[in-house]
């Protein structure tokens, strides 16, 4: 097994080379947009304006049991009388596509808050984060900070490493680092009304990602939510862009 995890890693990388995330085409820009950056790579952005959409996460279904995949969520949204026009993976899972950390679907937290440290995982390189919706507006905040306020969101997951905390970016990302991955993150503006969505169309570092957010998003807080699975479901194009099973999905509908 310790020979066949590199092995995934370098394939997954070479996946997203030859298959990068869709481009949003100029004419078809609305719900998501195609953005570069200063260097030229290019993130698909998707504003939530939430006074216009419905946000969802979705981590389990009626029966208890991870969706795993964009349609079965879809499926879950659309007997409601909902179905998604946008979708993204949305935090860290175990193996079995459990939340590794907070998860808050319709009010019920499906698992707790984990504040357990550690330096190897992305999910505990702190300072890591929760994004999440209350009162109808939407936040990134530090978990610790997250713990003490007592919040009591709609929505909620909970993911890391926080890529900004207040404007600065985390302490251990490396510039120039050669540490790329498809990746996706969120952040929020307009006074919490507005979520970014935004997920890179070829491997970036950590630090490329996290400046994106902070020079051309003007974000101040932004939370990583991963780099090997990083998806993107937006049927208005046909885009079903899914590189892995998946765990917690963040679904947009409208309202």
């Amino acid at each position: 097994m310790a020979l066949l995890q590199p092995l995934a890693l370098l394939l997954s990388g070479f996946f997203a080379w030859l298959n990068p995330v869709p481009a949003i085409p100029p004419e078809h820009e609305g719900l998501c947009r195609t953005v570069a950056d200063a260097n030229g790579a290019e993130y698909v952005v998707c504003d939530v304006d939430l006074d216009r959409y419905g946000l969802h996460l979705l981590a389990e279904d009626g029966a208890g049991r991870p969706f795993e995949t964009f349609q079965a969520a879809n499926g879950f949204l659309g007997e409601r009388g909902k179905p998604a026009v946008l979708a993204m993976n949305a935090g860290m899972y175990h193996e079995d596509r459990r939340p590794v950390g907070l998860a808050v679907q319709d009010g019920r937290e499906v698992a707790p808050v984990n504040t357990a440290d550690g330096r190897n995982a992305n999910f505990t390189m702190k300072p890591n984060g929760v994004f999440f919706v209350e009162g109808g507006r939407a936040f990134v905040r530090e978990t610790n900070r997250y713990v003490e306020e007592r919040h009591r969101p709609d929505l909620a997951t909970q993911s890391g490493p926080m890529l900004l905390a207040d404007g600065k970016l985390h302490p251990r990302f490396i510039e120039g680092s050669d540490s790329r991955y498809v990746r996706n993150g969120v952040c929020t503006g307009g006074d919490g009304r507005l979520v970014h969505l935004v997920l890179s169309r070829r491997p970036v570092n950590f630090w490329d990602f996290a400046v994106f957010f902070r020079d051309r998003l003007g974000c101040r807080d932004a939370l990583f939510f991963d780099g090997q699975v990083s998806s993107l479901f937006y049927p208005a194009l046909g885009i079903d862009y899914r590189r892995d099973r998946l765990g917690p999905i963040l679904a947009v509908t409208e309202r």
